[in-house]
């Protein structure tokens, strides 16, 4: 039999059934989630375009650009291979496979160099100050000025503007006897870099010395004009300028080393007429108006004798770093002792490590000193 089929029942028809509100998304309007442009015919005409909207971030937000896509940032740079020890002899035996990269202390001299050779705009000056006599100022000016002249390739000179017979040129192999003075009577005739090297001695280390009067004939005392005048001719030639200064601080030329000065490095010894003597340095400088300068000042402890020094070291760096912008301890070194010819080849690896600091701390400066001047401020 063929199977049954049973019509539905027709349901009489009643009244509509209640329907529950269903949810109904809105037309999309994005006006309601951007920032409100000001009103365009465009905008008043055609009420649904959407058009891009401007940058609506913080003012000062960042904002990816092209800058962001360079070499050191997409490019994956292998490690840099270890000069030096266990790291460079795994690296070089296993034909590079294995590079160890370099030490914290390869990373930290990198960074140090890094410093040291930012560029100058024109030219800095580095005067090189000490009341007290015998606390290594002319030896901490060889230091540095050998290390920047060692470091970078620009021209790096020092001059010994001492007016009572400064030892500056005697530190380096003298290749002229000219001195200041001989340069001042050339100036009419200086055209060129070489006019100027015919009055300086160089070092190994390629840092030049412009050695100071030691005639006892001499007449005259080199004073703020002539100062002056010397700067002028290496300013031209010269990126940096280190000016070993006298033990006085009245005597005229110093008018001229301050004025002129972008930062001082102020030397002491670990020993407590010493450090009173630089502590008084600073205050003759912020009672005289230079008080700016107080706070580009590099302070140097050297340790001109050998053992320790009953001296609490750490008060004493604690003291000159609340006056000025960094001290740094230069240790005892014997071939800095002999107070003969500086190499720097033939300092201990603490001491060369010492300058090479010190050298990265002044040149954190250069980057702040364009067109800076340094007179007096009262």
């Amino acid at each position: 039999m063929p199977p049954r089929y049973n019509p539905p029942v027709p349901v009489e028809p009643g009244p509509p059934a209640v329907q529950p509100d269903r949810y109904q998304p809105d037309r999309y309007q994005p006006d309601r989630y951007l920032p409100v442009p000001p009103h365009t015919e465009d905008s008043r005409t055609h009420p649904d375009r959407w058009s891009p909207q401007p940058w609506s971030g913080a003012p000062n937000a960042y904002r990816p650009n092209s800058q962001d896509l360079g070499a050191d940032s997409l490019l994956k740079r292998p490690k840099r291979a270890s000069n030096s020890g266990w790291r460079r002899g795994v690296h070089r035996l296993t034909g590079g496979v294995i590079n160890p990269g370099e030490s914290t202390a390869e990373e930290r001299y990198r960074n140090q160099v890094e410093r040291i050779r930012q560029p100058v705009l024109g030219d800095y000056r580095i005067a090189f100050l000490s009341l007290k006599g015998g606390v290594g100022k002319t030896t901490t000016t060889l230091g540095l000025g050998s290390t920047f002249a060692s470091l970078r390739g620009d021209c790096v000179i020092a001059v010994d503007a001492n007016p009572d017979f400064g030892t500056l040129g005697e530190r380096v192999p003298r290749q002229t006897a000219s001195t200041v003075r001989d340069l001042l009577a050339a100036a009419p005739n200086i055209r060129r870099y070489s006019d100027i090297r015919e009055h300086t001695s160089q070092a190994p280390s390629r840092l030049e010395v412009l050695a100071g009067e030691r005639d006892p004939a001499a007449s005259e005392m080199f004073g703020e004009e002539d100062y002056r005048a010397v700067i002028d001719m290496l300013q031209v030639y010269y990126n940096l300028i280190l000016t070993d200064c006298g033990t006085g601080i009245m005597h005229s030329a110093m008018n001229g080393v301050l004025q002129l000065a972008n930062a001082l490095v102020l030397v002491s010894s670990p020993a407590v007429d010493g450090a009173r003597s630089a502590a008084a340095t600073l205050d003759w400088l912020e009672l005289h108006g230079y008080g700016h300068l107080v706070e580009r000042t590099v302070v140097v402890i050297s340790s001109v004798r050998p053992g320790s020094s009953a001296v609490d070291m750490n008060l004493l760096q604690q003291h000159f770093l609340e006056r000025c912008r960094a001290v740094l301890v230069v240790p005892f070194d014997e071939h800095l002792a002999e107070g003969a010819v500086v190499d720097l080849d033939l300092l201990r690896p603490q001491t060369r490590s010492a300058f090479v600091e010190l050298a990265a701390m002044v040149a954190d400066d250069f980057p702040a000193a364009s067109g800076r001047h340094s007179g007096p401020q009262r």
